[in-house]
């Protein structure tokens, strides 16, 4: 039976809220962070390992990045660009499903998701599949996933202002 959180369906299970920080302490765990500038910061931290990571000839997986500048500053880290792998998804469920296919398949050395936010359920369903992996895997939240959707068109919109005005001086 599917129950329907939003529009659309979620995995079904038992499951425990864990708070993880950006690196893991145990390596079959999945980290989980929420970031107010869409991932970029904690890509950017991730890019020396991810550089490592991508010289094991394995897949680095990104699902549904946002247009951060991610593929010039994987390049500039010395990441294989032969060795991403890009995941466009229509919805959360896809990504998580996704995520999960990419982490078990036994082909990839990371695994970055983007999502609004996850919920309990969704974090410890990734939990039990990052037991049977070695891959590292990230999934990085929108923190401003809780503001209603003018707020975060205002708060976008000042980002833009700002950029507008620091270019012009």
């Amino acid at each position: 039976m599917n129950n329907l959180i939003g529009n659309a369906p979620r995995h079904p299970g038992l499951w425990v809220d864990i708070n993880k920080q950006l690196k893991p302490s145990h390596p079959n765990t999945i980290s989980t962070v929420s970031s107010s500038t869409q991932g970029r910061q904690e890509l950017q931290a991730l890019t020396p390992q991810l550089a490592r990571l991508s010289q094991q000839g394995q897949w680095v997986v990104l699902i549904s990045p946002p247009n951060i500048g991610y593929k010039q500053m994987l390049a500039d880290a010395g990441v294989r660009m032969d060795r991403i792998l890009l995941v466009h998804t229509k919805d959360e469920v896809e990504a998580l499903w996704a995520m999960e296919k990419a982490l078990t398949s036994g082909t990839s050395s990371a695994v970055i998701s983007w999502t609004q936010s996850l919920d309990a359920r969704d974090n410890r369903r990734l939990q039990i599949v990052a037991k049977n992996t070695r891959a590292l895997g990230v999934v990085i939240e929108d923190a401003n996933s809780h503001l209603p959707v003018t707020a975060r068109m205002q708060d976008d919109l000042g980002i833009q202002q700002a950029c507008l005005f620091s270019s012009l001086h």
